[in-house]
């Protein structure tokens, strides 16, 4: 642990420092094991562990909720039974979603076990009659949405895409929660006027990923109708974004590269290349990301806000690779971009630590997301 914390900081001085130093935080991190593969049960293990650690701690306990009456004045383990640990709702869920994640992919790995255990006892009917009984109540039109519905519907694709005994009835128990899920999204859809351009929870590039991605695991052509519309209401006449206003202080998602990483889920390879170059006219063709875009630095990694940074850096590293992935081989920017993107996931993975619960109680869910490809599909 206190090797990874030194590699952190010194990733973190060398963004300030300059490019030979970047570099060379890179290929420590990658040499470890916060770079392996998804073969690596020694990586599930790492991440996995940060979730069991909190999927049924309930407290501290930050909860967004709408109070009806005295009645509502519940303890965060009675309001929402399945999904009450990890500091707040969609934390828990994209903790399971972590669980299932590691369960399914290293289900020889010792967190495996453990993982079952801990989905086996979170996703019961019971659990999740309720948690749709809270979603649904009066003044609860909103809730988490949209990034805790989605990574919501991200656990339900999980889920289904695991052929396993345990995994079928899990699935079966959310279902209900999945439906209202869905729903919450459909009915709010064609009432958002203008997407959210943020670069915290309230995304809506990040969310239409996960939940677009849902949507074709799940047969959903009412979603995926629904989404591909939005997408090109919001986005295809985006230009010039400002990347260079980014990252603010509290940021986790980018909202540029969130945008671009969306868009090449539903534009074909010619036509979203035209538009990338639109979108970011900046990107470097001669391989050499310095001077573009740096990974971001965290000071204080216990303050949860500012630990937002350390999230940024993965997910960044993700859509970096995403957009690569979806240009031509010989497309001049994608050396750039994947450097750009491998920088990133070196500073970011250096910093999933669980050193401190601001950051461990999510961090490895981004972790995860990254290093198993979740979003290249």
């Amino acid at each position: 642990m206190a090797t990874t914390r030194s590699v952190s900081v010194r990733a973190s001085a060398c963004v300030a420092i300059g490019r030979v130093c970047r570099i060379a935080a890179v290929l420590a991190v990658s040499a470890g094991p916060a770079a392996a593969g998804q073969g690596d049960t020694s990586l599930a293990d790492r991440f996995g562990q940060l979730a069991l650690d909190c999927v049924h701690q309930e407290y501290p306990n930050k909860i967004a909720h709408v109070l009806n009456d005295d009645g509502d004045a519940r303890p965060p383990r009675e309001l929402t039974p399945a999904f009450f640990g990890c500091y707040d709702w969609h934390s828990s869920v994209h903790g399971h979603w972590l669980l299932a994640r590691v369960a399914r992919l290293f289900p020889e790995s010792p967190s495996a076990g453990l993982a079952r255990s801990a989905l086996s006892r979170s996703l019961t009917m019971s659990n999740i009659a309720q948690e749709v009984r809270y979603m649904r109540a009066p003044g609860r039109s909103g809730f988490e949405r949209p990034y805790g519905v989605a990574w919501l519907l991200q656990l339900a694709a999980e889920l289904r895409e695991w052929d396993d005994p345990d995994a079928r009835r899990w699935r079966a128990a959310l279902v209900p929660l999945e439906n209202a899920a869905a729903l919450q999204i459909k009915e709010w859809l064609p009432n958002l006027t203008y997407p959210i351009r943020v670069g915290e929870h309230s995304q809506t590039a990040f969310a239409f990923g996960l939940i677009l991605d849902w949507a074709h695991i799940a047969g959903d052509t009412e979603m995926l109708e629904l989404i591909d519309s939005r997408i090109g209401d919001y986005y295809s006449g985006d230009r010039a974004c400002p990347l260079s206003y980014e990252p603010s202080g509290h940021d986790f998602l980018s909202p540029c590269l969130a945008e671009a990483d969306l868009m090449r889920r539903v534009v074909v390879a010619d036509r979203f290349a035209l538009w990338l170059r639109e979108l970011l006219p900046d990107i470097p063709e001669d391989g050499d990301p310095s001077n573009w875009i740096e990974p971001a630095v965290v000071i204080d990694a216990s303050d949860g806000k500012l630990a937002h940074l350390d999230g940024l850096n993965l997910s960044r590293a993700w859509m970096l690779e995403g957009i690569a992935g979806a240009l031509a081989a010989g497309d001049a920017r994608r050396p750039a971009l994947l450097a750009a993107a491998a920088e990133h996931r070196a500073a970011g993975l250096a910093a999933v630590t669980g050193e401190h619960y601001e950051g461990g109680h999510w961090l490895g869910t981004f972790a995860t997301y990254l290093v198993t490809e979740r979003g290249l599909r």
